[in-house]
């Protein structure tokens, strides 16, 4: 396979086994995935699957207990030297103190970027999510649906390829949510970034996604890996469309599939 060609994360009977003062927690167990680059690719499934884990790891955050794992060829440690991935979290996790421009400049002030680099980068990510000129707001300012568009903006400051995804919008309601899952394949297109996505909503994981991943109860592992053919552009209303209903059907026969496993 050509480096063109390579996948940009690749994990091969990946496991991870947490040691813990009532014994072992097997968290992820032979896990198999490629992920090509640009791809929009979601993990579903029950709480506990090691979807979050399986992100962690792809971002160094967590260490394999078997099995190996790359992100751009390299280890993840690697890659997150390397500026490879932008990560969001499920909380927002903004600063009080730190105005909205400021909390987004925090990685880049880190990293050493100048403030005439740090003013426009800012600037760029701030119009990409929609929040030009709320750069000197503090995040009490902002609503709940702002503040996590201005944790991904933060995610984005610094031009990495890979955004890492853990449940950004779960704690939002469903109105909200809509807006932002539009909002986020809107991004998506214009910034043509490689995202790995945790939810635990069928139709956010069929809405946003090219590809499906559908993990089982503990120990994690995947049940089902479904490429959507859904068009790229995607109004709310494809939901309705027996195509998506179709897709959304076999995602959670994966989902039983697991638990029948189990």
């Amino acid at each position: 396979m050509s480096e063109a060609n390579s996948p940009v994360i690749r994990a091969h009977a990946l496991d991870l086994t947490f040691q813990t003062a009532d014994g072992p927690v097997h968290a992820l167990k032979d896990v198999n995935l490629e992920i090509a680059k640009g791809e929009f690719v979601s993990f579903i499934g029950p709480s506990g699957c090691g979807k979050t884990t399986f992100l962690r790891c792809v971002a160094g955050l967590e260490q394999p207990t078997g099995g190996t794992i790359s992100v751009n060829g390299m280890t993840p440690d690697e890659a997150r030297q390397a500026r490879a991935y932008g990560y969001v979290f499920q909380a927002a996790g903004l600063y009080p103190w730190r105005t909205i421009g400021r909390n987004i400049s925090l990685p880049l002030e880190i990293m050493g970027y100048s403030k005439a680099d740090q003013k426009d980068r800012v600037s760029r990510v701030l119009d990409l999510v929609e929040l030009s000129g709320f750069e000197r707001k503090y995040p009490w300012q902002l609503s709940g649906g702002m503040q996590q568009r201005a944790s991904i903006a933060r995610a984005l400051a610094f031009d990495a390829d890979i955004l890492l995804m853990d449940e950004p919008f779960g704690a939002l309601d469903e109105i909200v949510r809509d807006h932002l899952n539009e909002q986020l394949l809107a991004l998506w297109a214009r910034t043509e970034k490689t995202i790995g996505f945790v939810t635990h909503s069928i139709p956010e994981a069929v809405y946003l996604s090219t590809k499906i991943v559908v993990m089982s109860p503990r120990p994690g592992r995947i049940t089902d890996v479904i490429d959507s053919p859904l068009p790229k552009e995607r109004p709310l209303d494809i939901r309705d469309s027996p195509e998506f209903i179709e897709i959304a059907h076999r995602v959670r026969d994966g989902l039983r599939a697991g638990h029948a496993d189990d």
